[in-house]
């Protein structure tokens, strides 16, 4: 397959400056919705008051109105006798025409009730009592009021004329709660912008449908989607298409024409943006660019392509282009990619569109944990994980890749690493981009080595109404992020060679030991392989040994790793560097034939198929600093771990626990 290079890498800098020169006559529309269809939206003009708030004097309790002077000198052991008025005013009902209250006189009033002329103050009913004799034409006042009290006056909260809202608010309850009240039916906003989204391969199937060896979900369209939606858009999901040029060109072609001058001259069927995803790398089966590219040349006044790889990782294939007058960006395949392209690029011109504020995610300030590697000549985005330490938040890198579609859901943030930067050392300060203002600090953070179990019982933690996160750096590494002070749990499976005991050798100063559960730990492979089919360990490791057999890793620093390299005796297979960070990466890589063996628990291997040589029953347990030990959820991780149902959950996973 012929692979060109990219047409013209820029800088993110000059990538955006381009892009917004080219789209610089797409530009906010404005449309009047009724109130009802106003949550959500964006002010499209400042909204001044036509009436006064309250339009009336009005009386805020149940009571009478009276005149305040008529009430001085009232108290408990000395009422004051006023005269009650035949006249009732309800709320929703006006004095009688002409009607004034006299001195020494109380008119019974209900709370939002017009103040009759005259009056100046209400006395709440709880401050009065009826003639002892029973008359019932006088009361008596047994607390003075002043001039005012109770009483709401026209236009106190609101004047005729005055500006209420400002052009540019998001509307919430409050603000519509407002427009009700001021008796606005309908208001001026920016028209949500139109995103068109198609997505594109051979390989993408829509979510539901059954899959075949190469084929995957199409996830892209469902993220990209939402997060238009998040971005104040409106997404027209246009389906998949396969890796067809005349297909795809009649089909951006139909929407180029339908959208006209962009920015959505036919409402219900143009779009303000056309967003392709795939195909825009410079690979044989990239199809999309070409067929951008070759549509702009027909079109006269198209400013075509102008923009086609950016110095960034990752999202370097990203292809910007303005077909007629309307925008059609090229985001890579990739879920990560896409979507860190979308945020770049796409998200804030759907921001300026729908009147919002250019960037309404926010950052807080962090440091790396450990060192974090980039590349020098692109700027360089890492997801990462926020953890608490003794120097504030540890942004923690999750490591996925481009093709990972959970790393995003896993993520509380973002860090750019400038393209001058090879690597960011430990300890550097660093600010975090926020993904969106919901992410909310986890009550509870399990940093160490990953265990089926572990999820179980976290599972437990997080339905009482705790937030949890785990981040799976290993044992060791889990131990090393507890001795600075970051996290609150990890778990831990470190074997001392002299002692034959698990964990406790291991611990950190200030770090206790909580009993967990037994595991079994083997060396799996594909059921048949003659190579491994009925060996024993010892002859299962001197075939793994051989030429020709590939092994998948684990990472450094897990106990997994040490059991590994233990049965090695420093021998180095093909895949030695293969290291993936998790058991159940290993079973799979094993079952789809990318390695021939790893070491995994027999609860995956079973699950997957694999044969399974036993090589040691190892002790899975808990390490918690003791500084956080009486913290709430991790006393509900204790308390789960301890239950009949945190037994049952480990024992549905394959494991036994072990505390007593």
């Amino acid at each position: 397959m012929r692979q060109e290079q990219f047409l013209d890498v820029v800088d993110e800098r000059t990538a955006r400056s381009r892009f917004e020169a080219a789209c610089i006559h797409v530009v906010p529309r404005v449309e009047s919705v009724a109130l009802a269809a106003a949550l959500g939206r964006v002010l499209a003009a400042d909204v001044r008051s036509g009436v006064d708030v309250p339009a009336f004097d009005r009386s805020d309790v149940d009571g009478f109105a009276v005149r305040a002077s008529d009430t001085f000198g009232a108290e408990e052991l000395a009422p004051v006798r006023l005269a009650l008025s035949p006249v009732r005013l309800a709320a929703g009902s006006a004095p009688p025409t002409g009607f004034t209250v006299p001195a020494r006189t109380a008119v019974p009033v209900a709370t939002g009730g017009v103040l009759p002329r005259g009056a100046d103050a209400v006395v709440m009913i709880e401050y009065t009592r009826p003639d002892a004799s029973g008359h019932d034409d006088v009361v008596f006042l047994v607390h003075a009021v002043a001039p005012g009290a109770h009483v709401s006056f026209a236009g106190s909260d609101l004047g005729r004329g005055e500006i209420v809202l400002r052009r540019g608010t998001l509307l919430t309850s409050r603000e519509t709660g407002m427009l009700a009240a001021i008796g606005a039916a309908s208001v001026e906003v920016f028209a949500r912008p139109r995103v068109a989204i198609l997505s594109t391969g051979d390989e993408i199937r829509a979510p539901g449908a059954s899959l075949e060896p190469g084929q995957i979900y199409d996830s892209n369209q469902r993220i990209l989607a939402d997060a238009v939606t998040e971005a104040g858009g409106v997404a027209i999901e246009c389906g998949i298409r396969p890796d067809d040029a005349a297909l795809l060109a009649a089909d951006v072609r139909a929407l180029v024409v339908r959208s006209g001058v962009g920015a959505g001259a036919d409402a219900d069927a143009d779009a303000d943006v056309i967003l392709l995803s795939g195909g825009t790398s410079k690979g044989a089966g990239d199809l999309n660019y070409r067929v951008v590219a070759e549509l702009a040349a027909e079109i006269a006044g198209s400013p075509g392509i102008v923009v086609h790889g950016v110095a960034l990782k990752p999202g370097k294939p990203i292809c910007m282009a303005v077909v007629g007058r309307v925008p059609i960006v090229i985001l890579p395949g990739f879920p990560t990619s896409a979507i860190f392209t979308f945020h770049e690029f796409v998200a804030p011109m759907l921001r300026r569109l729908g009147g919002r504020a250019d960037d309404t995610e926010s950052t807080v300030a962090a440091v790396a944990p450990l060192r974090m590697t980039s590349a020098v000549g692109r700027t360089d985005y890492q997801l990462v994980n926020l953890v608490p330490g003794a120097r504030g938040l540890a942004a923690y890198p999750i490591g996925a890749g481009s093709g990972s579609v959970s790393a995003f859901s896993r993520a509380d943030g973002f860090v750019r690493i400038p393209q001058d930067a090879e690597y960011v050392a430990e300890g550097t300060a660093l600010t975090v981009r926020l993904l969106g203002r919901g992410v909310r600090p986890a009550d509870l953070v399990s940093i160490g080595s990953h265990c089926v179990g572990l999820d179980r019982l976290l599972g437990l933690v997080a339905a009482r109404g705790f937030v949890v996160k785990a981040i799976s750096v290993g044992s060791q590494g889990g131990l090393n992020a507890l001795a600075r002070g970051e996290g609150d749990v990890a778990g831990t499976h470190l074997l001392d060679a002299a002692t034959g005991v698990y964990n406790v050798a291991f611990l950190p100063p200030g770090v206790r030991l909580v009993k967990g559960w037994s595991r079994r730990q083997g060396l799996v492979f594909r059921r048949g392989d003659p190579r491994f089919e009925g060996c024993a360990l010892d002859a299962f490791v001197a075939a793994a040994k051989r030429d020709g057999v590939r092994m998948v890793n684990r990472n450094a620093g897990s106990g997994t790793r040490m059991l590994i390299d233990g049965l090695l005796g420093g021998a180095r297979p093909d895949g030695h560097l293969h290291q993936a960070r998790s058991h159940h990466a290993v079973a799979a890589a094993v079952a789809q034939g990318r390695a021939d063996w790893g070491m995994t628990l027999d609860v995956l291997a079973a699950s997957h198929g694999l044969g399974f040589v036993f090589v040691r029953e190892e002790e899975y347990d808990l390490a918690v600093p003791e500084a956080r030990w009486d913290r709430p959820a991790v006393v509900a991780l204790r308390e789960a771990l301890a239950s009949n149902a945190g037994a049952a959950e480990l024992s549905a996973a394959g494991f036994v626990r072990r505390i007593t």
